[in-house]
């Protein structure tokens, strides 16, 4: 479909920042391309004052461009009332080099000026990043943060799963999970292989009694678990293995003790934010997904026109290639990826919690011959177009105004077989 291209007033003056750790570099450019100002700033308090003064006393400047949608400098960027900012992506920003250079020459005066001449070509196709209320503000950088702890959690647990392997397999056998606090607990009780094989019946019975053990699994059925496991290293790789894995384990308590008070961080920003409740009255929504799902779709509206762009942004949009005969529909790649991770989480919890429409659609998908994966996408793609239209219309699910769901699985699991 052919694009119409903008045409600026003849009094605009665009602005392109290159940021950096220690620098900025700003370019402003008239309507007609012409380069009218190159000024590098340091990043201090003194250089962003500097760099918001030249943007806000040029005549005729309203947009600036910039390669990313958060940090220090953009929301101090975003405090200027009288400058719209607008993001561009860094791929976007690559391609658009080849339009003035063939060759791969790179430099921050090259960049800022490429920033600010395809916001002057392109700007009427964008839509300007908006100011976050304080609250989503904390609920964003609250979720990516637990996202990193979650990281750390997931690296630890490898080590000392390796290290366990190395010299004290049974520990890994007892419990459902390595990184309970139970079996932190028992790894520093019992940290060396023949304190473990000391340990029957009456002492694991006090053992899980005192952690108050929630599994439900009887000290008799533990101690089974644990007898046929009972290798040993030598003495000498048992107490060096044995320390190490002591130190692990409390380091990953002390995680786990973070991430509960994210969440508990979480629930209290939820409850503050006008709009958790439209993605928590959906099925299979906890916190953590609500949070994920608040802090990328935001609070402006007017970021995401239509389901297709969300869909595109949470990466459930197919990319389709065609050349001639040849046409191809392939995964998308470039997407929100904390956003797309959060659907395919919540549409694993809607397989099993919504059977009656989800769980009927993801079962007509597999036997279609989709794969796993693909057939929770397509489950995601029919929910994320139902909570897009909530979100915009800043109204709750109601399950009874959903009165199609059963009518259209025949037809949609016509159209997934044929």
């Amino acid at each position: 479909m052919a694009r119409l291209h903008h045409q600026p007033d003849p009094s605009d003056v665009f602005a392109g920042v290159d940021w950096g750790g220690t620098h900025h570099q700003l370019c402003l450019v008239d309507a007609d391309g012409q380069v009218l100002r190159q000024r590098r700033v340091p990043h201090t308090v003194a250089g962003i004052t500097e760099l918001c003064r030249l943007l806000t006393d040029s005549h005729g400047l309203t947009r600036v461009a910039i390669e990313r949608a958060e940090g220090l400098l953009v929301e101090r960027l975003l405090t200027l009332e009288s400058v719209e900012v607008f993001c561009v992506s860094p791929k976007i920003s690559s391609r658009a080099r080849e339009r003035y250079r063939l060759a791969a020459t790179k430099t921050d005066e090259f960049d800022a000026f490429v920033l600010a001449d395809t916001l002057r070509h392109e700007h009427g196709f964008w839509r300007p990043l908006r100011p976050a209320s304080d609250t989503l503000m904390q609920l964003r950088a609250t979720i990516r943060d637990r996202e990193r702890v979650v990281w750390n959690q997931r690296d630890l647990e490898n080590q000392l799963r390796a290290t366990m392997e190395a010299y004290n397999p049974a520990v890994l056998h007892l419990f459902s999970s390595l990184d309970r606090d139970i079996s932190l607990e028992f790894i520093r009780r019992y940290p060396l292989p023949a304190q473990a094989a000391r340990v029957g019946v009456a002492r694991m019975g006090a053992f899980i009694s005192r952690e108050h053990y929630t599994g439900r699994v009887p000290a008799e059925t533990l101690v089974a678990r644990l007898q046929p496991h009972l290798l040993s290293a030598s003495a000498g790789t048992n107490q060096g293995k044995a320390f190490t894995a002591v130190r692990f384990a409390d380091q990953l308590d002390l995680l786990n003790r973070h991430l509960r008070d994210y969440d508990t961080e979480i629930d209290r920003l939820l409850a503050l934010h006008p709009d958790t409740r439209i993605f928590t009255s959906f099925p299979g929504i906890g916190p953590v997904i609500a949070a994920t799902l608040l802090a990328g779709m935001g609070e402006d509206r007017a970021r995401f026109p239509s389901a297709p762009a969300l869909l595109a942004e949470t990466g459930l949009a197919p990319v389709t290639r065609a050349s001639g005969r040849t046409r191809q529909v392939r995964f998308r790649y470039a997407a929100n990826k904390r956003m797309r991770h959060a659907i395919d989480w919540w549409a694993f919890v809607l397989v099993r919690e919504d059977p009656h429409w989800s769980g009927v659609l993801y079962t007509a998908a597999r036997a279609a011959g989709q794969g796993h994966y693909r057939a929770l996408r397509g489950v995601s793609a029919r929910w994320t177009r139902i909570l897009w239209r909530c979100w915009q219309d800043h109204a709750d699910y109601n399950p009874d105004l959903h009165t199609n769901r059963l009518q259209a699985i025949p037809t949609a699991a016509t159209q997934t077989t044929s």
